[in-house]
């Protein structure tokens, strides 16, 4: 069934100049989508202090007739309409502040499953398909549904082996449900719905998949997880905006290290420098960051675990001690007590870091693992 509220939702999310923070301002203020509607142009300006320009086009039949055909358009596709100031978001991702004001959904999402969500390049490697691959059958089955973003590369991995783990996975679109992109991925989605996964997208079916709207996807699959993973991306791919999302979120972000001269593990040794995310080590410790950790059994990892022993440098020896003494050391601190300088230093805490030697925390602050 369709509500009238879901129809005057559509209508004043169509307007050209009402977005999702001024959408749920103003449903916030006056009670409901319907009742702005209905509300007077002078009132709300007076209200709420909105210009005439936002609220020009509030009240438009044409919007309201759009609605109506949108409306059509979903009950012959058996598409969900969630209303954020409803409350039928997901948990997480209504809490952020620029949330979609409607979600467009096909399947049912499970809120008992932890979301968590993994992206990354269009070119994946072996090497990032074996870290999927690996991942995904290492992690407790019935924990976890599995957020990506549909696209060909990492995307495309992640539904595909969650799939075949029997872990129900979430694909964000970047477009409304009158379209499948990229084509190629169509056969997916099916396979996706008929694993009781879900599409979902914020983009109603006049809406194409239009370049800006994959970065406005992304803030979806940051904000609806507490976790994102970062599996290959290159400087600026897409995938450095999820992360940067989840930041903003206040969400935990981890991504795959990988070697410096390889253009698509740039962008995620990029984010482990920069602190905007941590190294993944093994898969085993990575489960235990997640709360997800087998209870147990013995767990194959894609790398050695942090308890081997490693041959370190004396640099790299004399930052370690420090650094093991000291618990949350700042690098200003690790540069007084080495007389090293920080750019210096840097490089041999990313290397320590990747071989699970240490942890970095937000403010560049350092603790041995």
């Amino acid at each position: 069934m369709f509500s009238e509220e879901q129809l005057y939702s559509i209508a004043l999310r169509r307007c050209s100049l009402i977005g999702d923070v001024n959408f749920h301002r103003l449903v916030r203020s006056v009670g409901s989508a319907k009742e702005v509607w209905g509300f007077s142009k002078k009132d709300l300006g007076k209200v709420l202090g909105i210009g005439s320009r936002t609220t020009r086009e509030i009240g438009s039949d044409e919007h309201l007739k759009f609605a109506e055909n949108e409306i059509e358009f979903c009950r012959k596709n058996k598409i969900q309409i969630k209303l954020r100031h409803l409350n039928e978001l997901p948990e997480l991702l209504s809490e952020c502040e620029d949330a979609p004001s409607i979600l467009y959904v096909k399947g049912t999402i499970d809120e008992q499953l932890k979301p968590l969500s993994i992206v990354g390049t269009r070119n994946i490697t072996s090497y990032g398909k074996a870290f999927v691959e690996n991942l995904l059958a290492e992690i407790p089955k019935n924990r976890i549904q599995t957020v990506s973003g549909l696209a060909i590369g990492v995307d495309a991995e992640v539904h595909q082996h969650s799939i075949t783990n029997n872990i129900p996975t979430i694909a964000v679109l970047a477009h409304g449900f009158h379209t499948l992109y990229p084509a190629k991925n169509r056969k997916l989605s099916e396979k996706i719905l008929q694993a009781n996964g879900v599409l979902m997208t914020e983009f109603n079916s006049s809406q194409k998949p239009d370049r800006e709207n994959f970065i406005q996807r992304n803030r979806i699959i940051a904000g609806i997880s507490k976790a994102t993973i970062v599996v290959e991306t290159a400087f600026g791919g897409g995938s450095v905006s999820t992360a940067n999302f989840a930041n903003s979120y206040n969400r935990d972000v981890f991504a795959l290290p990988g070697k410096i001269t390889d253009r698509h593990s740039q962008g995620c040794n990029h984010l482990i420098y920069q602190n905007k995310a941590m190294a993944v080590s093994t898969i085993s410790d990575l489960l235990k960051e997640l709360d997800l950790e087998k209870k147990e059994g013995k767990m194959e990892t894609l790398f050695p675990t942090s308890e081997n022993n490693f041959m370190l440098s004396e640099k790299q020896e004399l930052i370690y001690k420090i650094i093991f003494n000291h618990p949350n050391i700042s690098l200003d601190e690790v540069a007084e007590k080495t007389g090293l300088a920080s750019y210096k230093i840097l490089p041999e805490i990313l290397e320590l870091e990747l071989l699970g030697k240490i942890k970095t925390f937000s403010g560049r602050q350092f603790s041995a693992i």
